[in-house]
Parts: C-alpha cells; sequence; structure tokens
C-alpha cells in the first residue's frame, strides 16, 4: 500500500528535534506549540537560555538566573506534550545532571572526576548515572545527551578536556558502558558521543571545524574504541560529532555530521550499528553556515545518514527538502528508529510525563563517596606531621584563593588544626600584596586552590597576581597545595614541583572539601589517579 504525502510528512517531522529554552518568552512558547502541531516533530532539545546556548559567545548576552527554573521546565515539557499528536522525545544535555543546565538541580562530579576512580570502584559510576537518570525523570526528560566518549589525549582541547572521563581508552569505554547502565535501569536512554572522536582536537566546534588527521587503522586502535565497545553493549544512540577526518572522507574536510562515508559506511556497515544516530546541534558554526538556502543543512545531514536533527533551526524547510529528495525506504529506516526509542521510554502509551522527586541527600552522599575515591595524591612528603609540627611553632598559614576563609575545607582542617588564615577572593575584594607581605611571618602553608573556571580558556580565568603569588610563595616556603577544579590547570603553577605536598580534589563541591580535610587530618591513603597525564612546571 502506497503512503499518502501526509503520512509521509508527519513521518519526516518526527526527525527534528529543534531547541527550546527554559526561560524563552511567551511568544516563543507559541511559537514552538506551532511547530509541534504543525509538524508533529518528533523531540525536543532544551537550554537554559538563548543567552548561554554555546554558538552565542559572540552575542555577549548576559545570562539571566531564575531560582525557578526547574519548575519552568517541567511546566514547560507538560505544556509541549499536550500541544503534541505523536509524544515527544524530550532530550537534554545532562552530563553532570541537571545542574548542567538548570540552576538549583542536583549536581554530580564531571567526568574526569569520575575517571579518577579506580576501575574497581567503577559502580560509582553506574550509581551516578542512575542518579541522574531519575533526576531527568523527574523533570519529564527522557533522553540525556551523555556520556562522552571522547579520548581526551589533548591537553589544548577547549571543549571537551573536563568533560571526559581521560585518555585511557578502557577505562573511558568501561565508565561510559556503566553510565549507560545505570540511566538505561530506570528508563532513560542515553548518548554516546561524539563520533568518531573529539578528544584529540585544539578547535571549539561550536565556532570553527577540527581536524583529525589520523588514518583509520590509528582511529581504530583509539578514538573508535569506546563507541566500538558501546555498540557490543547496545547504546541506544551515537552522537555525531562535528569534526572532519579526511582520512575518512576521500581527503575532504567535510564534517562527519555531513558525511555518508563516516555515517553510512564506517558506523552503519563497518561496525555493524543499527541503533538511533543524532546529529550534533546544527546550529554550530562549523556546519551552520555552510549553506544559505534554508533546510539545505537538514537535508545534507539527514542524507548523511542522521536519524535525529538536533538544534534543526528550519524546520518547515526542512521538512520539505528531505519529502523532496528521500527515498521512502529511507524515511521508513529512521522514523522506525525514532519510535523504538520512544517505545523503550514508555511515552507512547504513558501521558504521565514527569515521575519522582529530586532526592539532593541521596545525591550529596553519592558526592561524598566518589570524593573519597578520587581524591589524587600527586607529590607527599608526611603533609600532616610536616602541618602539625609548623602550627605548634606558629609557623602555619593557610590561604585560600578564589574562596573565603569560610570554606569546608578550612572549617574541616580547623577541628584539629587551627592556624591563622587568608583569602584571596578576587582583585576587587582582595590586596593581594598584603597577603604575600602577611605570609612572609610563615614558614608552611596550607594552600587551596578554588579554580575559578573548568575551561582552559586565559588560564583558567586564574588572575596573573595569583600565579605570581603561588611562583614566590612555591619557592620560598613549605607549601601544601590542594587543588579544587580541572586538573589541566596544574601545569600552568610555576614551581609547582617544589611544593612538599600535592594533592588534586577535582571538584568544589562541599562533599569533596570535606572529604579533602579529613584525608588531611588523618594522612589517608588516596586511591583517585590522575585520568590524564600532566607535566607539571
Amino acid at each position: 500500500m502506497k503512503m499518502t504525502a501526509q503520512a509521509l510528512r508527519q513521518k519526516v517531522g518526527q526527525f527534528f528535534f529543534p531547541a527550546v529554552f527554559i526561560n524563552d518568552t511567551e511568544e516563543n512558547i507559541q511559537e514552538t506549540e506551532r511547530l509541534i502541531k504543525e509538524h508533529n516533530i518528533g523531540g525536543l532539545t532544551f537550554f537554559h537560555s538563548r543567552a548561554s546556548a554555546a554558538t552565542n559567545y559572540e552575542s555577549k548576552k548576559k545570562i539571566v538566573f531564575n531560582d525557578d527554573s526547574y519548575q519552568k521546565i517541567k511546566d514547560l515539557i507538560v505544556r509541549y506534550q499536550k500541544a503534541a499528536p505523536t509524544p515527544l522525545l524530550i532530550s537534554i544535555d545532562a552530563e553532570w545532571g541537571l545542574a548542567m543546565r538548570i540552576e538549583k538541580t542536583p549536581q554530580y562530579p564531571y567526568a574526569i572526576t569520575l575517571g579518577a576512580l579506580p576501575e574497581s570502584k567503577s559502580s560509582l559510576v553506574y550509581q551516578v548515572g542512575k542518579q541522574i537518570g531519575l533526576d531527568l525523570k523527574a523533570a519529564g526528560i527522557h533522553y540525556n545527551l551523555s556520556p562522552l566518549a571522547d579520548i581526551n589525549n589533548n591537553p589544548n582541547n577547549p571543549v571537551i578536556g573536563y568533560r571526559s572521563f581521560g585518555e585511557n581508552k578502557e577505562k573511558v569505554a568501561d565508565f561510559s558502558i556503566e553510565y549507560l547502565n545505570g540511566m538505561s535501569e530506570v528508563g532513560v536512554l542515553g548518548c554516546l558521543k561524539h563520533f568518531p572522536g573529539h578528544g584529540n582536537t585544539n578547535v571549539d566546534s561550536h565556532l570553527g571545524l577540527p581536524v583529525l588527521n589520523e588514518t583509520l587503522e590509528e582511529l581504530l586502535e583509539n578514538e573508535l574504541y569506546p563507541f566500538i565497545k558501546g555498540i557490543e553493549n547496545n547504546v541506544d544512540s551515537i552522537m555525531i560529532g562535528h569534526l572532519a577526518v579526511p582520512s575518512l572522507n576521500d581527503g575532504k574536510n567535510t564534517s562527519a555530521t555531513l558525511s555518508k562515508p563516516i555515517i553510512e559506511t564506517l558506523l552503519r556497515k563497518q561496525l555493524g550499528y543499527d541503533g538511533l544516530v543524532i546529529s550534533d546541534a546544527l546550529n554550530m558554526h562549523s556546519v551552520s553556515k555552510l549553506y544559505e538556502t534554508k533546510g539545505e543543512l537538514e537535508w545534507e545531514a539527514f542524507n548523511a545518514g542522521n536519524d535525529v536533527l538536533c538544534f534543526a533551526e528550519n524546520v518547515p524547510e526542512g521538512i520539505e527538502t528531505i519529502l523532496k529528495n528521500a527515498s521512502p525506504e529511507r524515511i521508513e529506516e529512521s522514523f522506525n528508529r525514532i519510535m523504538k526509542a520512544k517505545e523503550k521510554v514508555g511515552i507512547l502509551l504513558d501521558n504521565n510525563f514527569t515521575s519522582g522527586e529530586l532526592d539532593f541527600e541521596k545525591t550529596s552522599a553519592l558526592n561524598f563517596e566518589v570524593a573519597q575515591h578520587s581524591i589524587t595524591k600527586i607529590i607527599d612528603n608526611t603533609n600532616t606531621e610536616l602541618a602539625f609540627e609548623a602550627q605548634k611553632n606558629s609557623q602555619l598559614a593557610k590561604l585560600s584563593l578564589y574562596k573565603g576563609i569560610e570554606n569546608t575545607f578550612f572549617q574541616t582542617l580547623n577541628t584539629k588544626l587551627e592556624s591563622p588564615e587568608f583569602a584571596f577572593e578576587n582583585l576587587e575584594v582582595s590586596d593581594i600584596k598584603t597577603i604575600a607581605s602577611s605570609l612572609e611571618n610563615f614558614e608552611t602553608i596550607i594552600i587551596s586552590l578554588f579554580v575559578p573556571k573548568a575551561k582552559p580558556m586565559n588560564n583558567f580565568e586564574i588572575d596573573d597576581e595569583v600565579l605570581e603569588l603561588l611562583s614566590n610563595l612555591l619557592q620560598t616556603k613549605k607549601c601544601i597545595v590542594y587543588v579544587f577544579g580541572n586538573p589541566y590547570v596544574l601545569p600552568i603553577i610555576p614551581y609547582l614541583t617544589k611544593a612538599s605536598g600535592l594533592i588534586q580534589v577535582y571538584q568544589d563541591f562541599n562533599e569533596f572539601q570535606k572529604n579533602a580535610g579529613i584525608q588531611f587530618l588523618e594522612n589517608l591513603t588516596c586511591n583517585g589517579k590522575l585520568p590524564v597525564n600532566i607535566d607539571l612546571q
């Protein structure tokens, strides 16, 4: 029986997952409702606000934070589902939980922190995946565009870094699967990204096109390894990255998202993957500026082999262009994959789109356990004895960088190790010269560095004056340094090899600070291992 043009159009609508924003105007919301009703779109991808969307860096719009964002997203999901002829698959980037997109929601450790866990504690990654899944379900979301299967083997990577489990391919594969299995247990779809591997790049694909120069053999040996393991474990979906791999594409610098040889030949035929394939966001500048005619990009992405067109900006035009060019068989293939995903999460049968409540206590207990097993000792000269000896002789001080002295780490230390405390919060409120002068009177200093930013731009936003202060202290004092933040910050700190002690803590959560304090006071063994290679100065 030949399908009618209207029935085919309804099926093509399912491929489109436009972006929606929690803090949109009523006008924007109504426009989205119209899209849903008129075009039978398959799903939505939620972001915080238009100002925070990654490609809007250059607009420099101020991001407005709202305490009620979580309630807003729940209300919007119910509203959008009511407008939908076919229940929508609601997706979001929640790599470290809803907090990646929504304030006042549970936040879990970054992938790089989980990557510091010993293999014997991989069950904690499973638990993180499970809890994130439960949080998403509470909001009405059934599709998490996570985790990254990218192997982070380039320290200059501006966009992957702390979002990857590290540079060991086996660990990246194992931990990705644990995370996916945790979500799957509670009925939430996962997604391995960014195929064929975004780790060894030094360009942000939101803004330009990264190029991978590896051969297929090299990629199979490293970058593709976690994806192959994911395919063996029936991963729900794979996201294609906006990166060019000329060796897989007849020598051309075409983004993988638009490359038939990469999706159809490599992923589908050679690697045998028949699950859902989703494009990376089609508004990203590495691809969005390629086609002047509206709908052309959407067609090219679909034609290359993507089933889901994420952040598609030209829905009506994209539908028409696909209808004009695609075969009914190809449309049917993608439609069936999307319906299979919707069946798996139960939205085709159940109108109750949200379930459960956020459990902050459970999150906190889990974060505490991750902290216990991920803290990593890099330099150790029996720091506890050194500090107590210095305290006895009034030669011990504490210095907090980028947080006040009321931080949980200092409060934990002060239960047994009181000493004068100093803090540099920022250049506006703190006088770094006065701090430097005050510290001259002390022999041993416990330094807590709360790294201002997770991304490496501008030295992680660490002021030059702070680096200079650290340089002087490390050369002239016995410094015990605790770093709360991305371990890639370590190489930019001058003379760090001269530290009497160096402990990497990864996160500044209270649970991590408290654990760091307990570890110091009791001189506990640190079981964490740096997930990336670091060269200290």
